[in-house]
């Protein structure tokens, strides 16, 4: 594959993006599946020589996602010997109609730096790349089984994502500029799994003073109109 040459790669060197996003009060996840496979998995990819690791990451999303501005956050090396599996790689180029060679440098093993990005779920054109079949969202609790580590990485991005909860302004990149107390809510609940007292999480999150308030949500009746909120800017 000429457009995957070693010449203009970083050998053993891969990158696996966990793409979050929220939308009808479920916490999604983006899986590509790849051609005559049924194998789902990460987008990802590989760092050019003449280009960053990050260049690399926010390339590859705005290629599947059509987006440039991306919340992006490193969260862990994997290098884990069951990442060693060349018989995978090799028929997922094959079944692409893209054969390589038992030497060729992708059926090497491979250190993977996770990402996960947080993006509004309402602003994604999603595209496949050359590889695959189809790039959708799935709920994070009905996960397709996926290849190599990719379960793993998975759950890693969602422990770290729940432990950077309150320290990073995370709720405000899956929900659009203005929002509501109760769809910020969801959003916590979404990802920590659990439901939340309504009067503690408000007090919470108002003592934080991270929100802005703004002008009412008016749907119904005035009196029970929910006012619109917004991260301030750091």
């Amino acid at each position: 594959m000429t457009f995957l040459s070693t010449l203009d790669y970083l050998p053993h060197i891969a990158f696996d993006s966990v793409v979050f996003g929220f939308s009808k009060g479920k916490l999604k996840i983006l899986l590509m599946e790849y051609h005559a496979t049924g194998w789902f998995a990460l987008p990802g990819g590989f760092v050019k020589r003449n280009e960053t690791l990050e260049e690399a990451v926010k390339k590859g999303l705005f290629e599947r996602t059509g987006l440039h501005d991306v919340y992006l956050d490193q969260f862990h090396t994997f290098g884990s010997l069951e990442r060693f599996k060349p018989e995978v790689m090799k028929r997922i180029f094959e079944a692409s109609n893209h054969p390589i060679d038992s030497d060729h440098w992708l059926l090497d093993r491979f250190l993977s730096i996770g990402y996960y990005a947080l993006i509004d779920h309402e602003k994604v054109t999603l595209q496949p790349d050359a590889i695959s079949d189809s790039i959708a969202w799935y709920d994070i609790d009905q996960l397709p089984s996926l290849i190599l580590d990719h379960d793993k990485i998975v759950q890693k991005a969602l422990q770290t994502l729940r432990e950077n909860l309150d320290r990073k302004l995370i709720g405000g990149n899956l929900l659009p500029d203005r929002f509501t107390m109760n769809e910020l809510q969801a959003v916590y609940e979404a990802i920590l799994g659990e439901k939340l007292r309504r009067t503690s999480f408000q007090r919470k999150m108002l003592s934080m003073d991270i929100l802005e308030r703004h002008e009412k949500l008016f749907t119904g009746k005035s009196h029970k109109a929910p006012y619109l909120y917004s991260f301030k800017t750091q």
